[in-house]
């Protein structure tokens, strides 16, 4: 079955628009119930949190009456990171849990992310099943919530988080933190200051509308300045939801998730600690991150670009370790989810053990030449309908052959067609990528 409204991760896109208004996210909660009654769950109890957008409480009740109106049971959680929500699904007993979040986007774009009864994001054929079950919008009725604390489901992650770590073990640490004016301005801190560490703090302050304004995953570069002012041993950047990070070596060097995988996964391997030997990434990833694991003696599986996707092959295989480029690090150690902080945890427990600092420990990868791009479209027109850009992608290929690769895909949740490649050469990457950019341009009247 093909989805309509659902992309890479969840449904996302601006708020007051066609598919994110309080109308639309309540028929989505009532097709969620019906999708629920249709598998046998009747009654079934929906942990809804969202993240600091202005617009996500009003979401939060829509989507809560939804449910209430197909015979559901809605509990808010409030503001609460994405991967506390999977956990209180996990552990609460909830049919399902649900995060109105627009992840990484900026405040005026809203969504929403549903979780399984285990935690797990759910696949692409539940998610076009709930579509099948959607009637046409009309007006939420009062939402009906059961009166859980938020304290319950806060404070559980946050003592979980808090035992990855022994305990004290970050005392002494000065660390910079970018919490993106997002959900997790009250856990991660918590978190990194009941280990003994002092923070630096950054995008602490949300007002509503400034969520991922500037800060966070996607803007890095003031975290590296407050690094190397504050001369933090290392600096975290999460998005606005928690389930990703970018980290900051000592030197304000920036890493992304390919570096933090390569980071834990050797060292996983030199212990022999790494479930089956195997690290699950996206095509997204560097090859670099290949040739890194497979010296250390272990075996990378790639997926399709999407977090759930590499969960979903990282149960298959029995992995326990896998992620994205982007900052999506799964430890299934702690949770069947992205956790940025759980990741940057783990990170600090490597450098912990082997007393290196993050700048030394990033040297374990070294990336082939990549450029990639992101344009902005009207229109998710076919690819193979694209003839400029169909010819040059052969000719790119035949260029390369099995030195590199491109990938050149719509993006799941947003308007963009991102563009890679990948190979030996930093002169024929840079070419190619301005070929490709200007016969997308030409097909797509991109300005």
């Amino acid at each position: 079955m093909q989805r309509i409204y659902f992309g890479t991760d969840g449904v996302r896109g601006p708020y007051g628009g066609p598919v994110v208004n309080e109308a639309f996210v309540a028929g989505l909660g009532a097709a969620a119930g019906r999708w629920l009654e249709s598998r046998g769950v009747r009654s079934g109890k929906m942990l809804i949190g969202r993240d600091t957008r202005s617009s996500g409480a009003s979401l939060a009740r829509a989507l809560g009456a939804g449910i209430a109106r197909a015979g559901g049971r809605a509990a808010s959680l409030g503001i609460i990171p994405t991967p506390a929500v999977s956990r209180a699904a996990r552990l609460g007993g909830a049919a399902l849990g649900a995060v109105i979040t627009a992840s990484h986007n900026p405040a005026s774009d809203n969504g929403v992310k549903f979780f399984g009864p285990d935690g797990s994001k759910l696949t692409d054929l539940d998610e076009a099943a709930i579509e099948a079950c959607l009637e046409t919008p009309r007006a939420a009725a009062p939402a009906a919530w059961d009166e859980l604390p938020v304290e319950s489901a806060l404070e559980a992650y946050i003592e979980a988080a808090a035992r990855i770590l022994p305990a004290g073990s970050l005392r002494g640490w000065r660390i910079a933190l970018d919490t993106a004016n997002g959900s997790t301005c009250a856990t991660t801190p918590t978190v990194l200051s009941a280990l003994g560490a002092s923070i630096a703090g950054l995008g602490d302050r949300p007002n509503g509308l400034n969520i991922n304004e500037g800060v966070g995953s996607e803007h890095p570069e003031k975290l590296a300045g407050l690094v190397l002012s504050e001369g933090a041993r290392i600096g975290i950047a999460l998005d606005g939801d928690g389930d990703r990070c970018v980290l900051c070596d000592e030197r304000g060097g920036i890493l992304d998730g390919d570096e933090v995988l390569a980071i834990l996964a050797t060292h996983a391997l030199a212990g022999g600690k790494l479930a089956r030997k195997t690290v699950v990434i996206t095509v997204q990833s560097n090859l670099g991150l290949d040739a890194a694991i497979e010296a250390a003696g272990g075996r990378v599986l790639r997926t399709a670009v999407g977090d759930r996707y590499v969960a979903e092959r990282m149960r298959l295989e029995g992995a326990e370790l896998g992620g994205e480029s982007s900052g999506h690090i799964l430890c299934f150690d702690f949770g069947p989810t992205g956790d940025g902080l759980v990741a940057a945890l783990k990170v600090a427990g490597v450098m912990l053990e082997t007393g290196r600092p993050l700048s030394e420990l990033r040297r374990v990868l070294r990336k082939f030449p990549q450029r990639s791009a992101a344009l902005e479209v009207r229109e998710k027109i076919p690819l193979e309908s694209l003839p400029a850009l169909s010819a040059e992608i052969r000719a790119l290929e035949g260029a390369l052959g099995a030195r590199g690769r491109v990938l050149v895909r719509y993006s799941g949740t947003e308007s963009k067609l991102r563009l890679l490649v990948e190979g030996p050469e930093e002169a024929l990457i840079r070419s190619g990528m301005d070929r490709l950019s200007a016969a997308a341009r030409a097909d797509l009247h991109i300005l």
